[in-house]
């Protein structure tokens, strides 16, 4: 949200169960339509391999949340 509030486009990414929380807190931040990209849960017990595996399974929605930026 620093980022963004710098005018540097970015986008948070969380795992599912603390897709609320995160939201609570974009919208304490002022920012209440932060983009998040949500992966599945857990993360940090995984592999590099798994992590690779949600990198991957975030990609998308992190590339569709900075094209669908306004320039």
């Amino acid at each position: 949200m620093q980022l963004e509030a710098l005018g540097v486009p970015a986008i948070a990414i969380c795992t599912v169960p603390f897709e609320s929380g995160a939201k609570a807190m974009a919208a304490l931040g002022g920012m209440p339509d932060y983009p998040f990209a949500i992966v599945q849960h857990p993360i940090g017990s995984l592999t590099p391999e798994q992590i690779r595996e949600r990198a991957v399974e975030a990609a998308p929605q992190v590339i569709q949340s900075l094209l669908a930026r306004k320039v």
